[in-house]
């Protein structure tokens, strides 16, 4: 069962918890607040100069109701929807949710916005509507949260003002050069659309890099300068808490976690988990950008952390937000995911435990620690001692990078080194429920899976699915095996 490690309370108490879990959060958290540095006097007003003034996070989501498209009408509302608004607020990402998380969007979403740069409109994007897949297992205090919805997955669309988005039910019929209704044919009887559809425009916040759009495929170079990430002030228990969840492996208040070579990497398994018996197999940390390096608002997300009890198995995602992101807005990219997990969706927090870039940065996902066993959102009826990977993009017709792939390897390596997990293995999973495994059924699944192995998804992408075996061998080697 999972844990839920409350921010207050939680500096005592971590029974029947994995060691890596939250014994040592407490200590550190406990560290952290004496050790957090308090702010100048002359940033606090006089009047309350004994309260810390928390340092504005950058961002944004507004979110707003479609308008049918047409007359007709069906059960449930009209089968085509959409919006047109130009002259908003900046935004970046976009996604379309409604009230009913489990009422799937039997339908099409196309969406074009406009440059706040150029001010030219883009070309009509597909968005992604099976998203439910990916979520917190049914049955669970996330899962069955009354703020949960449904949703589209989130699309990014760069630096933009105005936005433009057709919403049509399967079935419905009608066209236009949009290759959606022109609003003057009736749809099949019955088509409908999910009620409460709202069009979510987040704003990440922070620099979006010089460009609209990034290269793609083999040999990128490291993340250039560009974006510089909003930093999360430690002066609220959320950040404290967030940051002293690694404290145990890194410096308390760290924006990124270095890497370590093999030995020291053995070293540090030996001071956390005790001697190991016989070689340890385990590959050498990889560097990790934290929470804190790519500017999440601890404040959005819900208090505390859940905990599972170990993690045996790595499912590998794409974030299915597309490829027009250079490495430079990688940390917004994040930032607004986040915030439509959270804001837009309803989660208790963004639901992969880490993502990779295109250039092969790894970053901290969902709080708790990247050493410990933290229960996501990302594989519904799996999520229960696994941990999900997300590569940022999409990638069912475009190649992922070497260096993402290589980089899967090295973390898997060493976070599945830390439990003892072969990453060349086979595992059992028992299975929460789902549309390919009924709840309580006890699954053997590769160690490294791609989503699609848990649910009848499309997710990782065909081209990310092909080079999962890469990454298998490749983290085994690593690994020492």
């Amino acid at each position: 069962m999972p844990k839920i490690m409350p921010m207050r309370g939680f500096l005592t108490s971590c029974p029947g918890v994995s060691p890596l879990a939250a014994c040592s959060i407490g200590l550190t958290f406990a560290t952290a607040l004496a050790l957090a540095p308090a702010p100048p006097a002359s940033a606090l007003p006089a009047t309350v100069a004994t309260v810390p003034v928390r340092a504005a996070v950058p961002g944004s989501t507004r979110s707003l109701p479609l308008t049918p498209l047409s007359r007709d009408r069906v059960v449930g509302g009209a089968p085509e929807q959409g919006l047109y608004r130009a002259g908003l607020d900046r935004f970046s990402l976009i996604g379309v949710v409604w009230d009913d998380p489990d009422t799937e969007l039997r339908g099409r979403v196309r969406v074009r916005t406009r440059s706040a740069v150029t001010g030219r409109w883009s070309g009509w994007q597909d968005v992604e509507t099976h998203n439910a897949d990916h979520g917190a297992d049914p049955d669970t205090a996330e899962g069955s949260s009354r703020r949960v919805r449904g949703a589209t997955a989130p699309l990014w669309v760069g630096d933009s003002d105005g936005v433009d988005v057709r919403v049509r039910a399967e079935g419905a019929g009608g066209g236009d050069g949009t290759g959606l209704p022109s609003g003057r044919r009736a749809g099949r009887p019955g088509a409908s659309l999910p009620p409460g559809l709202r069009l979510e425009l987040v704003d990440g916040g922070g620099g979006e890099g010089a460009g609209e759009g990034g290269a793609t495929g083999e040999g990128l170079p490291g993340n250039p300068p560009g974006d510089d990430p909003p930093r999360t002030a430690l002066d609220t228990e959320a950040a404290l808490a967030a940051s002293a969840a690694n404290a145990d492996i890194t410096e308390f208040g760290a924006t990124a976690i270095p890497e370590l070579d093999r030995p020291a990497t053995e070293q540090e398994l030996t001071r956390l988990q005790g001697p190991v018996r016989g070689k340890p197999y385990i590959g050498p940390r990889p560097r990790i950008v934290t929470r804190r390096g790519w500017g999440a608002d601890e404040s959005l997300r819900e208090r505390g952390f859940v905990y599972t009890k170990k993690i045996k198995a790595a499912f590998v995602h794409h974030t299915a937000t597309g490829n027009a992101y250079t490495c430079a807005q990688a940390p917004s990219v994040i930032r607004s995911i986040y915030r439509y997990h959270v804001q837009s969706m309803g989660w208790r927090d963004i639901g992969y435990n880490f993502l990779v870039d295109k250039c092969g940065t790894l970053y901290e996902g969902r709080a708790g620690g990247v050493a410990k066993a933290v229960l996501g959102a990302h594989t519904l009826g799996f999520n229960t001692n696994s941990m999900g990977i997300a590569v940022i993009g999409t990638y069912g017709a475009t190649k992922p990078s070497s260096a993402a792939v290589t980089a899967i390897a090295r973390l898997t390596a060493w976070k599945l080194g830390l439990y003892g997990v072969n990453p060349s293995g086979k595992t059992y999973l028992t299975s929460g429920g789902g549309n390919l495994y009924p709840k309580g059924k006890n699954v053997r699944l590769h160690v490294i899976s791609g989503h699609r192995d848990g649910f009848a998804t499309e997710c990782p992408g065909k081209r990310l699915y092909a080079k999962l075996g890469t990454a298998r061998s490749s983290a085994a080697s690593y690994q020492g095996r």
